[in-house]
């Protein structure tokens, strides 16, 4: 230590009454994807509760059956899947979807929703026009509106999902992908076809 280091940390002894380090001691902790103190279930009651009372949707299922709605949605289970589980219409759970703002790209594949969004011609001039069922386009018209509604409040309601229920299944997977990568590293190299 030359003589300019040793000065300062003289100096700095002195200032801190003596203690050699003034950095505070870290702990090891495990790391979480979850931040939120609460537990999914309380979070998606939590989600579905804010949306009921904001748009005052109205549906026959219970808070209980809208959050089995958004873990099904987020598990790839088709409308006609849910409904079977629960008990009811799949078009009953394909209005609560909407609802929830859970927008499929497949709930409108045949169309350009931008294009039908705001215009004013009747279902049937559109459904012509289309070449599709009368229907389908009351169904489009739905999903248009539930992504424009989605996007007024910031697809906020979307992203609250996404955070609870993909970063649950992406903290899923990662704890999977680490035990297997762990158990590959401790038996990498092991001679595996013995005989007892």
């Amino acid at each position: 230590m030359n003589e300019k280091t040793e000065q300062l940390r003289d100096i700095f002894t002195d200032v801190t009454d003596g203690e050699e380090t003034v950095t505070e001691s870290q702990e090891d902790t495990r790391g979480s994807l979850e931040r939120d103190e609460r537990t999914t279930a309380e979070r998606l009651e939590n989600i579905v509760a804010q949306m009921r009372d904001r748009y005052e949707f109205e549906t026959p299922l219970s808070d209980d059956d809208l959050i089995t709605v958004a873990k099904a949605f987020y598990e790839d289970e088709s409308d006609d899947e849910i409904a079977a589980d629960i008990g009811v219409d799949a078009d009953e759970i394909f209005e609560a979807r909407l609802s929830l703002h859970l927008i499929d790209e497949a709930d409108a594949d045949e169309v350009d929703l931008a294009a039908i969004r705001d215009r004013e011609e009747d279902n049937a001039t559109l459904a012509d026009e289309y070449n599709v069922s009368e229907a389908k386009i009351r169904r489009y018209r739905r999903v248009a509106m539930a992504q424009d509604e989605s996007r007024a409040a910031n697809d906020r309601y979307r992203d609250e999902f996404d955070s609870i229920l993909a970063d649950a299944d992406l903290s899923e997977r990662m704890a999977t992908d680490v035990r297997e990568d762990g158990l590959e590293d401790a038996t990498e190299g092991m001679e595996t076809d013995v005989e007892f």
